[in-house]
């Protein structure tokens, strides 16, 4: 350390010169970084630099191109053999072709004259300033084109080098990448009358060194200007790049060797190959080439099949020309939509996923929301994304996979266990608005305890463009480096689709050339698979930090209420669903030549999976795509009428009519616990629906006292009481709901729930996606018309209201109570008929209660998330608005009030006022998102004791109303024993939320997996409340072995049974699924 001596070679002494010969400057450095782009970008000096040598030569027009067009009519998609069969006509470079959505089929004749045949590299240049699709004359899709100077070249085979004539064809579409917005902001309205020039269609003779010391510069200007001014490899960059500007010679291609070469000195010999990866030094970054397409969003559904297509050819293209390129695409249902409309394309990805080149991941359906899906959405997500990929590509998923989506749930680490998955992969809370999310790698644990490992990629996008900077930034932007060090780095075009450019991974071998040759640069890597990523992550997962509960995403929190009538029509099918998945399995196994109908379950399903991508049930898509979704609900619910039909008979079960008689009909329940409730039989009478099972027994209202009246206190004021609550109205407010039993108020004084408001709603830019905070200071009551009678029988009572909320809206609401049943609990319940012409305002309705908490409870998939009412600190305010599904609670020690709903999802709980969420009105990107009328149903419910299985079950029925059948077996229906259910000294939290035949029964597999001999049920439950919960299942079906089962219906372990009944035991908030095997 010091005082050691070295041998310094150098000049000696009397070679040094005595005199200056000439005056040598300081380098100034950041004129010299300015001129580099100079070099190598087009403007002014384009025709005097490095552009100027890429190309060789190059023809265009004919005889060496000649172009035929077919226009396609109106908006339709047609296929290879539908277009080409048609008669084609001339056209030409700079023709016009449109309107926004059409097709446009060409027919290209390339013939390659003498002095291009024997070119390096010869390309065919196509720029419709729209994307399109590449196909050989005998109709394979070979290539995706983007158009706009993006991914416009297409490698001519060699076969074409021959000077005769050779056909392809391009289907030329419509639209950019990002949909048709005017101008240059995309979220805005598609502008229905775009059209788009074909700019250029050449056959061209590229330089490969110019092309490669184009990439080269780009690299090495980056590294100049990125890493930091004081160390020497940002000067040794400036240096070799200015040497590069200095040897290169305009007109003389052999110069552009010499500057290659002198770009070696900083990126290394190995860049022009595969080889630069395999210098034998550890990595830090792992690239993985990606290409998210939204399934909707700028763009309709039925663009995305033809996005999979022209993305996933192009990828496959360049694995042929790239080795190191392994390649990750989610979304089953891009896959089976490839299967079905492109089988050359699709055999071609199976052929580079056997290859171990082309991953299949996420193991869903779609990259769907995890905010506002039920819990069984959520495993059908699992199950179908990942039985499509077992059965065609052989293996299942290890790694769920949503970079996009706009929050994660609570329950999801437990049902990626339970489906086979161990791990994690998402970027998108780096999109926080208020608070920066701490860790970039970590143990994300579920309600139940169950984890996967989390990794965020720290350059912080799913569509990195494998800049010098990306890489850069897997490092700089790490928050986990005290665990691990190493990090994913997901690059290709997304969202619109796309995926890599071969001039990404050009880029991505000059960075590993540069951590190897000089240094600083995290050292990245290609080659390797997300799977083998996390493989090296598990391997020292127990040394992790941990993160409890829901991901909650601090933007985008509009979605919870944006396209209403897409949100209603998903909780309906899901109940649907839910409904008749119960009723197929009873007349499944009651009657053997009934056909339980899993190929319309599956296509329904398949329906309902597909409208909760991420950007279609958030309601951020546009126009069009709802349009489709409103068909596609519309398909959901035309079947299960028919399925319907079809138990029925098996059941023997008719609609009831409107005059009924109670000894003849049956209520038909589909929940699974006993129920009492108020049916109305006729206009002036009722009955009293009870037992358990599928079928309730009516007993007929007989009293001479009416169970709810109503009373007029004053003008437009009135007092609606049952046994349980009175409740005071007066302009459509209430203004005290006194809870009988309790023997107190729940509305404080002075306080009026049931109460619009309003509020101004301009987002910062995302107009569907999110609601501010500061939207809060705009709070407006709308004051409502007077009240009046609307119901008044023995059994129920309600008044109406109109409210008026500017010149083109207004609000009719119907305030109801039933009369109360001994010991069901009693709830007010509120109908709104909303007519809605705003423009960005947000109508909520609020509820102030006299309740005190910290914490409020929400309904979760599979569970509860308790968020702040308060705003103490950042982490908290962010939370001004949450997602709940069908309830909402806030509860004291002994008390509490729930808020019901049937089709809601945005709620938010300040203090002691309860809000719910009712309609938004942005105008982008859907200029008409929630015009019109709107039915919304809402229920208050209050209750003695905190947060219960009351407010569960409450909640449960307010979604799903027994339904009315006649049978002239009625009274033999109501006798007979429920087919399953769980016994009345079991854990009422138990909910038993799923019954369904198994997957592969040999009776009911369509036959992707193997088959499994006899006849199976699936009953699926969870702990809804979060505590140990026991119970007893009791069966009448013949029981042959009982199994716990995952998600995917393979068995976990064996469950003792006994005379049809097994017990089981459930951790705080576990999902458990059970096989039962028939006899």
């Amino acid at each position: 350390m010091g005082g050691e001596t070295f041998d310094v070679k150098g000049p000696r002494p009397n070679d040094y010169p005595l005199r200056a010969p000439k005056p040598v400057g300081q380098l100034i450095s950041h004129i010299y970084k300015d001129r580099i782009a100079q070099f190598y970008n087009g403007g002014q000096y384009e025709h005097q630099n490095l552009r100027a040598m890429m190309k060789e030569d190059s023809v265009s027009g004919e005889p060496h191109v000649q172009l035929w067009v077919w226009h396609a009519p109106g908006q339709t998609r047609p296929s290879f053999e539908e277009a080409v069969s048609n008669q084609f006509v001339k056209t030409n470079v700079g023709e016009w072709f449109g309107p926004s959505w059409t097709t446009h089929w060409f027919r290209v004749v390339l013939t390659v004259p003498e002095h291009l045949q024997n070119k390096r590299l010869l390309e065919f240049h196509w720029d419709s300033n729209s994307e399109g699709l590449v196909w050989s004359e005998d109709g394979k899709p070979l290539q995706g084109l983007t158009g706009g100077g993006e991914r416009v070249e297409w490698i001519l085979p060699d076969s074409f080098r021959d000077g005769k004539e050779h056909t392809i064809y391009i289907e030329m579409a419509c639209n950019r990448m990002f949909g048709n917005a005017p101008g240059g902001d995309s979220i805005q309205p598609p502008d229905p009358n775009k059209y788009f020039r074909l700019d250029k269609a050449e056959i061209v003779a590229i330089d490969p060194d110019a092309r490669q010391l184009w990439i080269d510069i780009w690299i090495l200007q980056d590294a100049a200007r990125e890493f930091p001014g004081d160390s020497w490899e940002s000067h040794k960059a400036l240096q070799v790049c200015n040497e590069i500007i200095e040897a290169f010679e305009l007109g003389n291609r052999e110069s552009l060797k010499k500057c290659r070469k002198i770009a070696e000195q900083y990126l290394g010999p190995n860049v022009d190959s595969p080889n630069v990866y395999n210098s034998g030094k550890e990595p830090l970054v792992y690239a993985i080439g990606h290409c998210h397409i939204d399934s909707c969003w700028l763009w309709p559904f039925a663009e995305t099949k033809r996005k999979v297509v022209r993305s996933w050819s192009s990828q496959c293209d360049l694995m042929d020309r790239y080795p190191e390129l392994n390649f990750v695409c989610s979304q089953a249902q891009q896959y089976k939509w490839l299967k079905q409309l492109y089988p050359y394309a699709f055999e071609r990805v199976k052929k580079k996923v056997a290859e171990g080149r082309f991953h299949p991941i996420g193991g869903s359906w779609v990259e769907h929301d995890t905010n506002m899906p039920s819990g069984e959405s959520l495993v059908r997500q699992f199950l179908y994304g990942q039985r499509f990929y077992e059965s065609n590509f052989g293996k299942r998923c290890k790694t769920f996979w949503l970079p996009d989506t706009f929050g994660y749930s609570a329950q999801l680490p437990q049902l990626c266990r339970l489906a086979g998955m161990t791990r994690f992969l998402t970027q998108k809370l780096s999109w926080n608005n208020i608070n920066r999310f701490p860790h970039t790698t970590f143990n994300w644990v579920a309600l139940d305890g169950s984890q996967v490992i989390c990794h965020m990629p720290p350059s912080e996008t799913y569509t990195a463009e494998a800049h010098f900077g990306d890489v850069k930034r897997s490092m700089s932007q790490h928050k986990s480096l005290d665990q691990d060090n190493t990090s994913l780095l997901v690059f290709g075009k997304g969202d619109g689709g796309g995926g890599p450019t071969w001039v990404q991974i050009e880029k991505l071998r000059r960075c590993r050339g540069i951590s190897d040759t000089v240094g600083l640069l995290p050292r990245v890597h290609m080659g390797s698979s997300v799977d083998d990523f996390f493989d090296r992550l598990e391997r020292k997962a127990d040394t992790f930090v941990t993160w409890y509960g829901e991901l909650y995403f601090e933007l985008h929190r509009g979605t919870y209420t944006t396209q209403a009538k897409n949100k209603k029509n998903n909780r309906r099918a899901e109940a649907k669903l839910r409904d008749l998945e119960l009723l197929a399995t009873i007349a499944s196994v009651q009657d053997k030549s009934y056909k339980y109908p899993k190929e319309e379950f599956d296509a329904m399903w398949e329906n309902v999976l597909l409208c909760q991508f991420h950007d279609c049930l958030p309601g951020s898509s546009i126009e069009m795509a709802y349009r489709e979704s409103d068909q596609m609900y519309a398909d959901v619910f035309s079947t299960a009428e028919k399925i319907m039909k079809g138990v029925s008979q098996v059941l023997g079960l008719e609609p009831a009519l409107n005059h009924m008689s109670t000894t003849n009909t049956v209520a038909l329940n589909t929940l699974p616990w006993p129920r009492r409730e108020l049916v109305k039989i006729s206009e002036k009478e009722a009955a009293v629906a009870h037992g358990t099972g599928p079928f309730l027994k009516l007993q007929k209202l007989e009293t001479t006292k009416p169970l709810v009246t109503l009373r007029q206190v004053t003008k437009g004021a009135f007092v609606l009481e049952n046994s349980q609550l009175r409740v005071h109205v007066e302009k459509g407010v209430i203004t005290s709901l006194y809870d009988k039993q309790a023997n107190r108020e729940v509305i404080p004084k002075g306080q009026k729930a049931n109460q619009y408001v309003i509020f101004d709603d301009k987002p910062l830019y995302w107009q569907a996606w999110d609601v501010e905070v500061y939207h809060l200071d705009t709070r407006k009551e709308l004051p409502s018309g007077e009240t009046e009678v609307h119901e008044n029988t023995p059994h129920r009572v309600s008044v109406v209201t109109r409210t008026k909320v500017s010149d083109k809206s207004h609000i009719q609401t119907i305030i109801a109570l039933n009369g109360a049943v001994e010991g069901e609990q009693s709830w007010v319940e509120v109908q709104s008929k909303v007519d809605w012409h705003e423009t960005m305002k947000f109508l909520k309705v609020e509820f102030p209660v006299d309740v005190r908490n910290t914490e409020a409870s929400y309904e979760t998939a599979f569970g509860i998330v308790r968020r702040p009412t308060h705003y103490n600190t950042s982490w908290d305010m962010a939370k001004f608005e949450v997602c709940a599904h069908r309830w909402a609670d806030l509860s004291e020690y002994g008390y509490g009030v729930s808020i019901l709903n049937d089709s809601k999802y945005g709620f938010a709980t300040a203090g002691q006022t309860m809000r719910l969420s009712l309609l938004r009105s942005p105008k982008a990107p859907d200029a008409h998102a929630d015009m019109g009328t709107h039915h919304i149903r809402w229920a208050i419910l209050p209750h003695q004791g905190s947060l219960s299985h009351v407010t569960i079950r409450k909640a449960f029925e307010f979604n799903n109303p027994t339904k009315l059948y006649s049978s002239p077996d009625a009274a033999a229906l109501v006798a007979a024993p429920p087919p399953v259910w769980l016994t009345p000294d079991s854990s009422p939290a138990i909910v038993l939320d799923t019954v369904k035949r198994g997957e592969d029964d040999e009776d009911v597999s369509r036959g992707e997996l193997p088959a499994r001999k006899g006849q199976s049920v699936i009953l699926r439950m969870y702990d809804s409340l979060g505590g140990l919960a026991r119970g007893t299942v009791v069966t009448t079906w013949p029981l042959k072995k009982v199994c716990k089962v995952n998600l995917l219906e393979d068995d976990l372990e064996v469950v003792p049974w006994e005379n049809g009944r097994f017990t089981v035991e459930l951790r705080p908030f576990e999902v458990a699924s059970y096989r039962l095997v028939l006899a």
